[in-house]
């Protein structure tokens, strides 16, 4: 966990590391070249996904031994899964089981039997401005266009091996 957490402040450092840059910039400069132009703006860790190989199993888990609310089960066809959200307070994991034979989390459970960490997902204000802008930054996307996400909003995946190893999902607020 803490190896993932090491990737997720990584990833986080080079999406947004140009509002860094200003510190560094000499005190001449003007107020507007000190301060980079931020078309799209990342927000909150929205959820992190687990993939489950038994979705009561883990559904009872989070719901009957840890006390938490946990949503219906929700097939989504179209990214071949079935979800569950359970809620945190702060944030929500995300419960993933296949859904058909064609399911990416039916790889994912082939190579990791007792399931885990699937991705994460964080928020963004405008999905398609962070997606040109992360192609420009060669950040490579696994769609070309957002897809309809659990929650009913545009979703986008970014590669992991251009993310430290994470899977990050990104879901316009």
């Amino acid at each position: 966990m803490a190896a993932s957490m090491v990737r997720v402040t990584g990833l986080l450092c080079r999406l947004h590391g140009a509002i860094h840059v200003r510190r560094s910039l000499s005190s001449s400069q003007t107020l507007a070249q000190k301060i980079p132009n931020v078309l799209w703006n990342l927000g909150r860790l929205n959820h992190v996904a687990i993939a489950v190989p038994d979705l009561e199993k883990a559904k009872a888990l989070y719901q009957n031994v840890l006390g938490a609310k946990v949503s219906d089960t929700v097939p989504l066809p179209d990214h071949g899964v079935y979800t569950i959200f359970v809620e945190l307070g702060n944030t929500k994991l995300e419960l993933l089981h296949p859904l058909g034979q064609n399911s990416p989390i039916s790889g994912f459970l082939q190579k990791n039997k007792a399931g885990g960490m699937h991705h994460i997902c964080i928020e963004v204000d405008n999905i398609k401005t962070a997606m040109s802008d992360l192609k420009q930054k060669k950040i490579r996307l696994l769609s070309e266009e957002p897809k309809t996400g659990a929650h009913g909003k545009p979703v986008v995946f970014l590669h992991p091996k251009d993310c430290d190893g994470v899977l990050v999902e990104l879901e316009e607020a």
